[in-house]
């Protein structure tokens, strides 16, 4: 089995393929991805207007070289997946166009794929992860503690209350002038910083209930930063380690407390705790989340980095975990900006 994948839901036009054999083992036949940052840079944050025109002018040529690079061609694949929701509108709506268009003149089973469903499901391409497991989420745009049980059946434990845990990154990277992308870029000056100069709070430490916020983390490190302005390096490697620091270790207890939970409400133990999305690929965060997992006698499953962000891969890989129990789309599928895990349709009960 091969799908082609089609993903377009922020600021990168990704595409791939990706094969599945008799036994559930996929293998990754093609995997591009063109990035945007240099149109979005200037901005520090992502356009949604110019990611629309980008993903326009790229995704034709990407669907050839992703199947060129598979050594098929589209007649070669066994269903079309695309990323329908969540992001921004604009892109999807060219994604989702593209893949009913090919769907049509291939006369292929057409997929629409959740994106937060495709990173949840990663792991099971990477590490053939039984069902079911602990994931948290940690994008640009998602924040989440979900417990995945299977193709199409989620519960989410807890959420962000306001920024995700990548928006904060790339707040903070702008008030203190560094590049966008944020994430990276506070990754690196927080290695070179004390993370206990300055006193930053740590929202939502032990509350019962695995939820995050961020924003006052947030409010808090402009406000030690507007202390001490004019911004020496040495004071904005200190600021981006203590705002690091604070991640991690909120991070950390509000996947604690997930644990728990998951325990009390699926009835017993993770598989495995598995931290997807572009902050999951955090090393700082990667150590601490390891020691939870070791402690609590789990394993931590990380993607590869090249699949921690957005990609193709993973909206392949659910389109084979969908196509594989038969759960395909007609052509009236709507793209949806907001499309939360709970409304995924999950593949009917056996008699």
């Amino acid at each position: 089995m091969r799908v082609l994948g089609i993903e377009t839901t922020c600021d990168e036009t990704a595409v791939a393929v990706v094969a599945c054999d008799e036994e559930g083992r996929g293998s990754i036949l093609s995997n591009e991805v063109l990035s945007q940052i240099a149109q979005h840079s200037a901005y520090g944050g992502v356009v949604p207007e110019i990611a629309a025109r980008a993903h326009v002018e790229a995704l034709d040529r990407m669907v050839a070289r992703a199947l060129s690079k598979a050594g098929c061609g589209l007649g070669d694949v066994d269903a079309i997946a695309a990323a329908a929701g969540p992001g921004l509108i604009g892109g999807l709506l060219i994604g989702l166009t593209t893949a009913k268009t090919l769907a049509l003149v291939a006369r292929k089973p057409l997929i629409a794929v959740n994106h937060l469903e495709a990173h949840a499901l990663t792991a099971r391409l990477t590490d053939r992860l039984a069902f079911p497991y602990l994931l948290l989420l940690a994008s640009g745009g998602h924040t989440q503690l979900v417990a995945v049980r299977g193709v199409g059946d989620h519960l989410r434990l807890g959420t962000t209350i306001d920024d995700a845990l990548g928006e904060a990154f790339d707040k903070v990277a702008k008030l203190l002038g560094l590049a966008y992308p944020g994430g990276p870029e506070v990754e690196r000056e927080a290695a070179k910083g004390n993370p206990e100069r300055f006193a930053l709070p740590r929202p939502m430490l032990g509350r019962p209930k695995p939820d995050f916020s961020l924003s006052g983390l947030k409010t808090a490190l402009r406000i030690e930063a507007e202390k001490v302005a004019p911004l020496t390096a040495t004071d904005v490697a200190d600021l981006c380690a203590g705002f690091q620091a604070a991640v991690v270790d909120v991070v950390e207890d509000r996947t604690r407390v997930a644990l728990r939970e998951f325990q009390e409400k699926v009835g017993h133990p993770p598989t495995a705790l598995v931290a997807a999305g572009g902050v999951a690929a955090n090393g700082a965060l990667r150590d601490a989340l390891g020691r939870l997992a070791g402690g609590a006698g789990l394993r931590l499953v990380a993607p590869p980095l090249e699949l921690c962000g957005d990609n193709g891969v993973m909206i392949a890989w659910t389109g084979i975990e969908r196509l594989r129990l038969g759960l395909t789309d007609d052509m009236t599928v709507p793209a949806r900006a907001r499309w939360p895990l709970a409304e995924l349709e999950a593949p009917p009960v056996g008699p």
